[in-house]
């Protein structure tokens, strides 16, 4: 069985993708990292979540374990979930008319191997009007996203062009994690592949 270590709904269904045979098991690791390169910032923290996961509960020999963590960079910055509506409105403001890079890390546990990848998906935003930016933080959507837009939702509209991997910037890139987890011999079964 697969063990998701994420409280994230989006990693839920996209995990789905790939099998329907996982439970969810979110660690409450710290999350706090200092580091200047967002695909090293994110894979070391996904590799941060997976060992709180496994000091937390062992896995059985053919349960596998996964987390993950997305950020959205910008100008040599990480944009995190905005705290406030205000937030929202100037990380939008900055996003308006240009290309944000979206990182997800991925750590995959398995018998006595822990791996790591990261991946990376250039997004374009439209040019933005102050009162697109007001009508899209009123949704409420912004408030729990890297980034403060959510690419599955209202925040489709913003988009102009997306290079890579659309899942990735959703928050869990499937296909890579599919073939890594075949790669490490994890049985998997179900999912909604066709």
């Amino acid at each position: 069985m697969l063990i998701l270590a994420s409280q994230s709904p989006r990693r839920r269904e996209l995990l789905g993708h790939i099998t329907d045979d996982f439970i969810v098991r979110p660690t409450g690791c710290d999350e706090a990292l200092s580091c200047p390169d967002p695909e090293e910032h994110v894979r070391q923290l996904a590799l941060r979540k997976a060992r709180a996961a496994l000091k937390a509960a062992p896995l059985a020999r053919d349960d596998a374990l996964i987390a993950a963590d997305t950020v959205v960079f910008l100008d040599g910055a990480i944009l995190e979930k905005p705290g406030t509506a205000e937030e929202a409105v100037s990380m939008l403001r900055r996003l308006s008319g240009r290309e944000n890079t979206v990182c997800t890390g991925v750590a995959v546990a398995f018998r006595d191997e822990l791996r790591s990848f990261t991946c990376r998906t250039r997004v374009l935003f439209y040019e933005l009007t102050d009162g697109e930016i007001a009508d899209y933080v009123a949704t409420g959507e912004p408030m729990d996203k890297a980034g403060a837009y959510a690419i599955q939702g209202r925040g489709a509209f913003l988009v102009k062009e997306i290079h890579g991997d659309y899942f990735n910037v959703v928050g869990l890139p499937v296909a890579p994690l599919e073939r890594l987890l075949r790669e490490m011999g994890v049985p998997l079964k179900g999912g909604d592949r066709t």
